[in-house]
């Protein structure tokens, strides 16, 4: 018998069940990262309650918004910040995964993901799914709590905006994967958060009907039409393209032979 015959042969690829079993344990250790942090939790829901309850109240009185689509009335000013403050959630949380990344890799963890024989762009979108996951659960909760402010959308809208919140996450959460690949240290991330972030969420149409940031403001505009059991087709698109743009920059990014992590040694280096 030759040395041929008891050669096992090569294995062509993985199995659909173990595709499944790696991300079934990304999103696991996501899930249970968020919930062992409290205080990240608490975090998510004071910054847009804080809105809703406090500025919002304040403004009511000297601010209205016009009916405009997907209103057919007019509607009080914390009836319109709602869905910005819900996409305020997912950015917020977008950024808080990338921040995590960041952490990962200054800490050596990342080389521990990255190095498994799973494809790199598989394993950036299970991270992806596993954090959009993450942000699903802070936005109904935040939902359920603004219920009780009597923010009462028609309760079919809270099934519809299901998919709108997945697309939403997806594209924030790929942003946020997008800029962990160039932010080298901790420290840098508070830079990221004044540049970024913020001139996102306040040059959108989250808080009054402004349109100078056109990604976040569609990824806003999308959520509130879903919201209220409507579609907003060219908002739809945005987001799509946004997420596919923002993905593949993240997969090439995190690419040791052509991405920024080319130029510093791999996904574990160290300061």
């Amino acid at each position: 018998m030759s040395s041929d015959t008891l050669a096992p042969a090569p294995r062509l690829g993985f199995s659909p069940a173990q595709y499944a079993i790696c991300l079934n344990g990304i999103v696991w250790r996501e899930t249970l990262r968020f919930l062992h942090q409290r205080e990240r939790f608490i975090a998510a829901l004071v910054r847009p309650l804080v809105w809703l309850f406090i500025f919002a109240a304040g403004f009511r009185q000297v601010l209205g918004v016009s009916i405009i689509p997907p209103y057919d009335v007019y509607v009080l000013y914390e009836v319109y910040i709602t869905p910005g403050l819900v996409a305020m959630i997912q950015l917020f949380n977008g950024m808080q995964s990338s921040l995590s990344m960041v952490y990962d890799r200054e800490m050596g963890n990342m080389r521990t993901l990255l190095v498994s024989p799973l494809p790199r762009w598989y394993l950036l979108s299970a991270k992806l799914v596993a954090g959009t996951s993450v942000s699903l659960l802070q936005v109904y909760t935040f939902l359920a709590i603004a219920w009780l402010w009597e923010i009462e959308p028609p309760l079919i809208g809270y099934l519809t905006v299901l998919p709108a919140l997945i697309l939403s996450g997806l594209m924030l959460g790929a942003l946020g994967m997008l800029l962990s690949s160039v932010i080298r240290h901790l420290e840098n991330f508070a830079g990221v958060m004044n540049f970024v972030i913020f001139p996102m969420f306040f040059a959108s149409s989250a808080l009054y009907p402004l349109w100078r940031v056109k990604a976040f403001t569609h990824a806003v505009e999308l959520i509130r039409f879903a919201l209220y059991g409507q579609l907003n087709g060219i908002s739809l698109a945005v987001v799509c393209g946004c997420t596919v743009l923002f993905m593949v920059g993240a997969i090439l990014a995190y690419d040791p032979s052509r991405g920024f992590l080319a130029r510093r040694g791999g996904p574990g280096e160290t300061a």
